[in-house]
């Protein structure tokens, strides 16, 4: 029978008949993404990525930052027997309500049940991977919008090494954050597909790419979304172009529909309403432009990449180049987290050291073979501090963070076995306040309630929420028991113990150092006796006389 197929089958020089299709076929499309130069750059870049990931493990015995409500939803989840929670108990007095997007709970509840492996090491080694993971697609929507594979490789570097990224997707919280990221970059390289390149085989691939972002951070929901406008502006304002987009944005939110609906089911569609009017919010008038593209003013190393992102900003405008500055201030001004900025702003930056100071070398009086090499010699030392700066943020070694170290670790082995004894010594019923931010470690880690902290409340009300912020950082800043005791009466709270820091300690991750006079006060005062003490941490119990 005569097929008007092509055959899938060939015959080899021995006789025998060779099915190869599927390898042709997957050969063909690796090669259409890989090309000659691709293989080794991204090899350098993910060298890079690997550089920080490995300074960060051997500076940081804890991880950085907090990520115990985030555990603590993963281990309700596991409780529940995979089934959603109401309530996440511990953090504040009846708990916080549950409506976190689920899909990395989900996967930290299955990873640690398969694995075993402890909430502090899950923190520690997992957004590290996901770091790594995203710089893949930074690098082909680099590729993509910069038409050259060193340009996007430069690019890629500079991302994998800039601050504000890292300090939000290397720490712990990176478990949710830095996945929220990976999809966003995936679906901005499908989205350039199917809106630049109009190849429409790829909406399905961009409907599970915004469906699982919505399954995973809010804030990333929004950055997708926003790309993926500012992708149908530039590229596609046809009719088509925005049916597609209305398909991608119908079609993701249907694919997560079983978590929002049932959310809504359990607490009304007012929760996410309260959560938005939170974390500064979308939007901000006049005031976001000031927070945040006026860094400047507060000029610090940090500060520098800022300017790279800036003056290639500039040039962009200068060339009519639209879709990278409108990206920048976009996101900038709408998502209102310094980070996304370095989406576009880390390429700009590449293409303004590539066209504009590379070439103001070779245009020098030096000699030809004496320009190439000075023209590699300053990109060299400008992308080698850069490197330098990211790795010593990584590494808390610099003090760029408003004055206070980087990459500070919520907890140490000190807090760690003061909450061990909590847990062991101390009723489960019992409350606690907690000064610092071990505080937000401390529900997942003892199976008892702290009183004050924000962690979680933005699902309540805007309005309590900015209360348990307030509240938690007066009384973590106090340094001395009438200050104790002042914020916990004024607020009409009376826990059975309180858990104070000693020495130095960080408040919202900003370096504080405990006065030496509230051991002194603390035992000087009727209201509170030390039951617990190491190095670290002072933990004194409450009387309700």
């Amino acid at each position: 029978m005569s097929s008007d197929h092509p055959s899938d089958e060939r015959v080899a020089s021995d006789g025998r008949v060779e099915s190869r299709p599927l390898i042709d076929g997957v050969s063909r499309r690796l090669r259409r993404v890989f090309g000659g130069e691709d293989v080794p750059l991204l090899g350098a870049v993910l060298l890079v990525g690997g550089l920080l990931y490995v300074t960060y493990l051997l500076t940081h015995d804890y991880p950085a930052y907090g990520a115990g409500l985030y555990l603590e939803i993963a281990d309700q989840i596991r409780t529940h027997g995979y089934a959603l929670p109401e309530q996440i108990p511990g953090y504040t007095k009846g708990g916080v309500p549950f409506a976190y997007p689920p899909l990395m709970f989900y996967v930290a509840a299955v990873l640690r049940d398969l694995t075993g492996i402890g909430p502090i090491a899950y923190a520690r080694y997992v957004p590290g991977i996901l770091v790594l993971l995203y710089l893949v697609p930074y690098y082909f929507v680099a590729r993509d919008l910069l038409a050259s594979p060193r340009r996007a490789a430069l690019a890629s570097v500079l991302f994998a090494v800039t601050p504000a990224a890292l300090q939000w997707h290397l720490s712990a919280g990176g478990i949710v954050r830095a996945m929220g990221l990976l999809l966003v970059l995936t679906g901005t390289y499908v989205g350039l597909r199917l809106f630049r390149h109009q190849d429409r085989r790829w909406l399905v691939p961009a409907v599970v790419c915004f469906g699982l972002t919505v399954l995973t951070h809010p804030t990333y929901t929004v950055v997708f979304g926003l790309t993926y406008l500012l992708l149908v502006a530039c590229f596609d304002r046809s009719l088509t172009g925005l049916v597609t987009g209305a398909a991608v944005a119908s079609g993701g939110l249907l694919l997560a529909a079983p978590w929002w609906l049932e959310v809504i089911q359990h607490h009304g569609v007012g929760i996410f309403t309260a959560a938005a009017g939170t974390h500064s919010g979308l939007g901000g008038g006049a005031s976001r432009l000031l927070s945040e593209f006026v860094y400047l003013m507060d000029f610090d190393t940090e500060a520098l990449y800022y300017v790279g992102a800036y003056a290639g900003t500039g040039y962009a405008l200068y060339r009519r180049q639209w879709f990278l500055p409108a990206w920048l201030f976009g996101l900038g001004y709408v998502v209102g987290k310094p980070r996304f900025q370095f989406l576009a702003g880390s390429m700009l930056t590449a293409v303004f050291l590539v066209d504009v100071v590379v070439p103001r070398v070779r245009q020098s009086d030096l000699s030809v073979g004496r320009q190439r090499t000075a023209s590699l010699l300053v990109a060299g030392v400008l992308v080698l501090g850069a490197v330098g700066l990211g790795t010593a943020f990584v590494a808390s070694a610099s003090n760029s963070h408003a004055g206070s170290t980087t990459m500070p670790s919520f907890m140490d082995e000190a807090d760690e076995e003061a909450m061990a004894w909590a847990e062991q010594n101390t009723a489960p019923s019992s409350s606690f306040v907690v000064l610092g931010d071990a505080a937000e470690w401390f529900p997942l880690l003892t199976d008892r309630t702290i009183l004050v902290g924000p962690w979680g409340v933005e699902w309540t009300t805007p309005e309590r929420y900015q209360s348990q912020l307030e509240l938690y950082e007066s009384i973590s800043e106090c340094g001395g028991a009438p200050c104790l005791t002042a914020k916990l009466q004024a607020y009409g709270h009376s826990p059975d113990y309180v858990y104070v820091p000693k020495g130095h300690y960080t408040v919202r991750g900003m370096d504080h150092t405990q006065s030496d006079r509230m051991r002194s006060s603390l035992v000087a005062a009727d209201r509170y006796e030390i039951v617990y003490e190491n190095e670290g941490a002072i933990i004194v119990s409450v009387s309700t006389a």
